[in-house]
């Protein structure tokens, strides 16, 4: 089936827009290496995606808690105060101009995760653009991980839209590819992965930069 453009356009939130940088400090303040960060993100997504799998469920600042007890000393006490500094991301500069472009050509916009509620908001006002984005979602109101099909079904229901009529846009090869396996648009581009995945289910769009994934969305023929 051929790629519409989307009245809605959903975004990932932890590395798609927004920075993790203020984790990789706070991991840095207490005397481990920045690229420790990519160790536990990775950590805390095999946590929630296994238990998941395996029919139960945790809270995302659960399994990040567990995550940091398997690679870490930190007490528990440090432990929860590093989570909290997921309520000082910020977007990335790419964000701001991307999610403009989308509202002034007519397309709703809203975010999709399956992280802690708050969290996306808050960073959405740091960074002064929480008025181009209609709706925060997260998962967690459903007990759901993404990749979950269930997740992308039940985004789309509450934006009351066909899931054809939705994009998904991440940074991740596995959210795109649930995404499309639910039968969203699915979007593609890199920050921290290099390459989308070819085992995955083809995306409708893989681009170099957020910029270029907005840009060949607004380019795909209308409804």
């Amino acid at each position: 089936m051929t790629a519409r453009r989307p009245a809605v356009v959903a975004l990932d939130v932890n590395e798609t827009l927004l920075d993790l940088a203020p984790v990789r400090a706070g991991l840095v303040e207490h005397g481990h290496p920045p690229d420790l960060l990519a160790t536990v993100f990775a950590r805390t997504l095999l946590t929630g995606f296994a238990a998941a799998t395996a029919g139960t469920w945790c809270r995302f600042r659960d399994a990040f808690d567990a995550a940091l007890a398997q690679a870490t000393d930190l007490s528990e006490r440090d432990r929860g105060r590093l989570a909290d500094t997921f309520l000082e991301l910020g977007p990335h500069p790419d964000v701001e101009p991307a999610l403009r472009r989308l509202v002034e050509a007519g397309v709703r916009v809203v975010t999709l995760t399956h992280g802690s509620p708050g969290v996306a908001e808050a960073g959405l006002e740091r960074g002064g653009i929480a008025p181009l984005v209609e709706r925060s979602l997260t998962s967690e109101v459903i007990r759901a991980w993404k990749p979950a099909r269930e997740v992308y079904l039940w985004a789309a229901g509450v934006c009351d839209v066909e899931p054809q009529r939705m994009a998904l846009v991440a940074a991740h090869g596995w959210d795109v590819h649930g995404a499309v396996r639910a039968g969203l648009t699915g979007v593609w581009f890199p920050r921290s992965e290099r390459t989308y995945p070819a085992v995955y289910d083809p995306a409708a769009i893989v681009a170099a930069d957020l910029g270029g994934a907005v840009d060949a969305l607004l380019a795909l023929p209308p409804a």
